[in-house]
């Protein structure tokens, strides 16, 4: 896979900063023998204390209307926090942060938005109704933000990739304008065959990172915009309106950051395709006709005849969130100050007294996104603790925070880490689980980045299942998820789940629940446990994931980078 511009610059810029690329950490001791070798034989026992009454009872809990969505900051998270810290507990799990507490503070601001968007052209306006048309927020710590009359410039997908010789801002002066851009990043088509994408231009049918809203946002600030405005549709986009309407218009965080937030311009804002073919039209040009101008290397940015007005008031709060964590102390007295991490968010959407109905009908439970990833980690590491010694290695399990709000749990983790990134192995990560039934195949979401992948392979091989590829790649899932963070730190990462070949199961099934539930449950007040669940695949997934963490704590050899992916490791300079 070639490598990405920015993530590759910034892990240079890291390397430079840090000293070097990793090796792994020469030792002064040979590690002790191994008393009780881990085996397959020796881990499947274990594997089988991972059961669906385990997993849904925790699911049970953390979705329950008691949890109130499991928001940062209030009573939801209180109780996130002590059920987990009680749970570690109870599996026997020794505090996962060195000052003897499971809590690692992360400290952020809550800001909740109340934004007015309007664009003027050729003296008319066009009002725009928040947050059905649009919405727009500001990471700055400030009551109100304000945007006056800023120029529009429509700067197609927002990219810039040398290494694919696309600039999409030909050296522009964006200061203090307003852009608008597009979701997803440039879907090219391959010159050999123009009914496929181009696999020699950005991924592919691939999403890479210069597709995620998070790139486009970083870019706008770069460029001393005043507003960034991304264009909403949901085909390349991977998810409905409703998704980014519920995501948004309520209290957002940010990590605290002496009130400027570099990677966010000072109003970033999202508006729906149909709002933008109007401004567009109303400029004298037509949307979809720019949009194919912009898959053109020879782009530039265009300006509309028009100008946005946005005014953001923010109702802002300081709160201390929590990552959660526990620990299996290693068995190797030298090998025990390695780290093989398991992560998996506790955070969701919170609630919302507004909507219509009954209180439960207001909570966004996120039974799937994220209880049951949770609920995946706890059973894992209650196997971990069945195994008659700990791996070798230092297990380390990280609830983290505040994902929905852009992976800031697992991203202040790795800024600022409890034990050393450089002695750290991998991160396994458990967003959402199958809960439909077992499959016959298993998918590694963003596969050859690293080696960790082979391991991964080597265990489904265990289970008798295939390595399928992925089923939706134009999502860019590799970064929408915490393991996504811990590889910018330079960390291996592994995200796998079930396949979409389910076992007695007719073609096209997978696709179709996967499908349904985006549509219809994603960020929704319906994330909750449905009766007919079968969570047999779930189980299967656990222990997979389960087994493939104990051989990395007990193998030799680390997972490393492939060639071509934009990740390295770092250590520190001495």
């Amino acid at each position: 896979m070639t490598s990405r511009l920015h993530f590759h610059a910034l892990i240079l810029l890291l390397s430079a900063a840090a000293g070097c690329s990793f090796n792994p950490p020469a030792r002064d001791l040979p590690s002790a023998p191994v008393a009780v070798s881990l085996t397959p034989a020796v881990m499947q026992p274990a594997a089988a204390v991972i059961t669906s009454d385990g997993l849904l009872a925790h699911i049970r809990a953390l979705s329950s209307d008691a949890f109130e969505g499991r928001a940062p900051g209030g009573r939801g998270e209180a109780l996130t926090v002590d059920y987990l810290t009680q749970q570690f507990k109870n599996l026997g799990l020794a505090p996962g942060n060195p000052d003897g507490s499971y809590r690692q503070r992360v400290p952020m601001v809550g800001t909740t938005a109340t934004a007015a968007m309007q664009f003027s052209v050729g003296g008319k306006t066009i009002a725009l109704h928040s947050p059905d048309d649009f919405v727009a927020f500001s990471a700055l710590t400030q009551a109100e933000v304000r945007v006056d009359h800023s120029n529009l410039i429509f700067v197609g997908y927002g990219v810039t990739a040398p290494e694919f010789g696309w600039d999409d801002y030909k050296g522009a002066d964006l200061r203090g304008k307003t852009l608008v851009m597009l979701i997803n990043d440039p879907p090219l088509p391959d010159p050999a065959n123009p009914a496929q994408l181009d696999p020699a231009m950005f991924g592919g049918t691939a999403m890479t990172y210069y597709g995620r809203w998070t790139y486009k946002y970083e870019m706008a600030a770069r460029t001393g915009a005043a507003a960034a405005i991304i264009v909403h549709e949901t085909k390349p986009a991977a998810y409905p309106y409703d998704v980014v309407r519920n995501s948004w218009s309520r209290e957002i965080f940010f990590t605290r950051n002496e009130g400027v937030n570099p990677g966010y311009p000072p109003v970033p804002a999202w508006i729906t395709v149909e709002r933008a073919k109007e401004l567009f039209a109303a400029s004298g040009l037509d949307f979809y006709e720019q949009k194919a101008a912009a898959l053109s290397r020879n782009f530039k940015p265009v300006a509309l005849a028009a100008t946005a007005s946005i005014d953001v008031h923010n109702a802002m709060r300081q709160i201390d969130s929590s990552n959660v964590i526990g620990r299996i102390e290693g068995s190797d007295p030298v090998l025990r100050d390695e780290y093989v991490i398991y992560s998996a968010h506790w955070d969701h959407l919170g609630f919302d007294p507004t909507l219509p109905g009954e209180r439960t009908r207001q909570i966004y439970h996120g039974a799937i996104d994220n209880a049951s990833g949770v609920a995946t980690m706890l059973e894992i590491a209650k196997a971990y603790k069945a195994l008659p010694t700990p791996p070798r290695r230092t297990v380390l399990f990280i609830a983290t925070t505040s994902e929905e709000q852009g992976l800031l749990g697992a991203q202040y983790y790795a800024q600022h880490p409890l034990y050393p990134l450089q002695k750290t192995l991998v991160d396994i990560n458990i967003d959402g689980i199958n809960p439909y039934g077992r499959t016959s195949d298993l998918v590694i979401t963003g596969p050859g980045k690293s080696s960790a992948d082979d391991v991964v392979r080597r265990v489904a091989a265990r289970q008798g299942r295939t390595i399928a590829p992925e089923p939706f790649p134009e999502n860019g899932s590799f970064y929408r998820a915490d393991q996504f963070e811990f590889a910018k730190a330079g960390i291996p990462g592994i995200y796998a789940k079930s396949g979409s070949t389910f076992i007695g199961k007719p073609p096209g099934y997978g696709r179709e629940r996967s499908r349904h539930y985006v549509a219809n449950a994603y960020h929704k007040v319906d994330d909750v446990i449905d009766p007919s669940w079968d969570l047999s695949g779930a189980v299967e997934d656990a222990r997979l994931l389960f087994e493939a963490g104990v051989e990395i704590a007990e193998g030799e050899a680390w997972p490393a980078w492939l060639g071509g992916a934009e990740f390295q490791r770092v250590q520190p300079s001495h």
